[in-house]
C-alpha cells in the first residue's frame, strides 16, 4: 500500500480513518479511558498511514481520545435524562451503538455517506448493537435529504444530536443553516458538538491545517463569539468542557503541558480564559 506524498487524506470522510487509530491505541492502554474493540479493524492499514504522514500524528492523539471520552458521558447523561432518539450526524466510523451501555429501545440515527455506511456496515458485519440501530446514507448539504432525516427522527424525541468533528469543517453558513433545522425540523432537545476557535485554527495552521486543505478538508468553522454563534438560532451552552481542562483531569495532556500550563498562569485572566476555550466539547440546549 502506498502512501500519498502531498496529503494522505483524500476527501474529509478519510479523517474517521485518522480518528479510529487515536481511539484503538487508547483502548489498548492499561488505563484506557475508553474501549472501542472495532476501532483497530475500522482504522485498517490506510488509518495507519494517515496518523504517520500527519504532522505529529501520534503525538497529537490526546485531543481526540479527550474529544471521545467527554462526549461518550454527556450522551450517556442525557440519556438517563430522558433522550429517545440518538441522530449521529456525519458519524464516521463511531461505534458507540456498539460499545456503550444503551437502552435496548433506544433509537440510534447513524448518518453519513453511503460509502462511508457500506464500509461501516461491512467491517462490522456480525456485530450486535447494543440499542436499535438504524444506518441512514445522506448527504447533508443537500436540504431535501437533510430534512427528511431530521423529521424522522423528531417523530420519536426527545432527540440528542451529535456532531463530532463536523462543523469545523464546513462553513459558517452552513452551520447556521445546520442549527436551524436541528431546532425547527429536528427538534431536538440537546445538542453535542466540538468547537474551535479562530485561535486553535492559526496554532494549527502550520502543521494539520496544511495538509488537510491538501486533501480537501480544510478547517473553516471556529466562530469568534464562541457558543453564542448558536443563540439566535435557538440553542444556548449548558456545559462548555474545555479540552485543556479535561486533558488535565483524565490525564491525557499534550506535550510540555506542563510548561504551557506554566505560560498560561503568567497570562492576563482574559487571556486564560481565552486559552482554555481554544477548544472544548458543547453540550448546547433548545430555548
Amino acid at each position: 500500500m502506498t502512501t500519498e506524498t502531498v496529503s494522505p487524506i483524500r476527501h474529509v470522510s478519510d479523517t474517521a480513518l485518522w480518528v479510529a487509530v487515536y481511539r484503538a491505541m487508547e483502548s489498548e492502554r492499561p488505563d484506557a479511558l475508553f474501549h472501542d474493540p472495532y476501532a483497530r479493524r475500522l482504522a485498517g492499514e490506510r488509518g495507519e498511514a494517515i496518523v504517520d504522514t500527519m504532522p505529529l500524528g501520534k503525538q497529537m492523539s490526546w485531543a481526540m481520545v479527550i474529544r471521545t471520552a467527554v462526549m461518550d458521558e454527556m450522551i450517556m447523561r442525557c440519556i438517563q435524562q430522558g433522550a429517545k432518539t440518538v441522530l449521529n450526524l456525519a458519524a464516521g466510523l463511531d461505534t458507540r451503538a456498539y460499545r456503550l451501555a444503551l437502552p435496548a429501545d433506544l433509537h440510534w440515527i447513524h448518518v453519513d455517506f453511503q460509502p462511508m455506511i457500506d464500509y461501516m456496515q461491512e467491517h462490522l458485519s456480525g456485530e450486535t448493537a447494543r440499542c436499535h440501530l438504524e444506518y441512514v446514507a445522506a448527504d447533508l448539504r443537500e436540504p431535501e435529504q437533510r430534512d427528511a432525516v431530521f423529521k424522522k427522527a423528531s417523530e420519536h424525541g426527545p432527540v440528542l444530536v451529535i456532531t463530532e468533528g463536523l462543523l469545523v469543517y464546513l462553513l459558517p453558513e452552513h452551520v447556521t443553516s445546520l442549527a436551524k433545522a436541528l431546532h425547527n425540523t429536528a427538534k431536538a432537545t440537546w445538542w453535542i458538538t466540538d468547537l474551535a476557535s479562530p485561535l486553535l485554527l492559526k496554532r494549527l495552521g502550520k502543521s494539520w491545517s496544511k495538509k488537510l486543505a491538501q486533501g480537501n478538508a480544510p478547517f473553516q468553522f471556529a466562530p469568534e463569539q464562541g457558543t453564542a454563534f448558536f443563540k439566535p438560532f435557538g440553542w444556548i451552552e449548558v456545559e462548555y468542557r474545555s479540552n485543556w481542562d479535561e486533558s488535565i483531569r483524565l490525564n491525557r495532556t499534550m506535550r510540555f503541558a506542563w510548561f504551557w500550563t506554566i505560560m498560561m498562569k503568567l497570562q492576563p485572566k482574559a487571556q486564560q480564559e481565552a486559552s482554555r476555550r481554544m477548544s472544548g466539547i458543547v453540550l448546547l440546549k433548545s430555548e
